[in-house]
């Protein structure tokens, strides 16, 4: 097994991580996902990493594919995570953890101290993987309201 290569997207990345996002079932039909992807990219305050693995894990001289992503944001206070995924094919390989490793290294180096996660509670496999990770269930309520299209200034 070949060490998870981390960096920032680059142009030409767009299709090989939505089709990880997809592999994965992060995308759902309300959020585009180039539209996230191109709403991330390029501020001062968010960033989207992906993790580069040879796509046929017992061949360490195949090129490199995505494999891993993390989108990261702060608000200036806290940081938020987003679209954290490692492909199917190569779970339990601590690539889940790498890529995590550097979205907090990514919001420390911002200044930021805290981070928050929005996970669906029905998923049980990712609680779990962050409660491993240190994460803990805080005490808040995360409200939302859709602004459509029309009604955005």
């Amino acid at each position: 097994m070949r060490k998870l290569i981390v960096r920032d997207i680059e142009d030409g990345d767009e299709a090989d991580l939505i089709a990880l996002w997809q592999a994965c079932d992060l995308t759902r039909p309300w959020n585009d996902p180039a539209a996230d992807l191109a709403f991330a990219r390029g501020k001062p305050s968010s960033q989207i990493l992906v993790g580069l693995a040879p796509n046929n894990s017992g061949d360490t001289s195949a090129p490199l594919s995505i494999i891993a992503s993390a989108m990261v944001g702060h608000d200036g206070h806290r940081g938020n995570m987003y679209y954290v995924a490692v492909h199917p094919d190569h779970r339990g390989n601590s690539h889940g953890r790498t890529i995590m490793d550097a979205g907090e290294r990514w919001l420390a180096r911002k200044g930021v101290w805290a981070i928050r996660l929005m996970i669906r509670t029905a998923n049980k496999p990712v609680l779990e993987f962050y409660d491993k990770l240190g994460y803990q269930l805080s005490d808040v309520v995360i409200m939302g309201k859709r602004i459509e299209p029309d009604e955005r200034f």
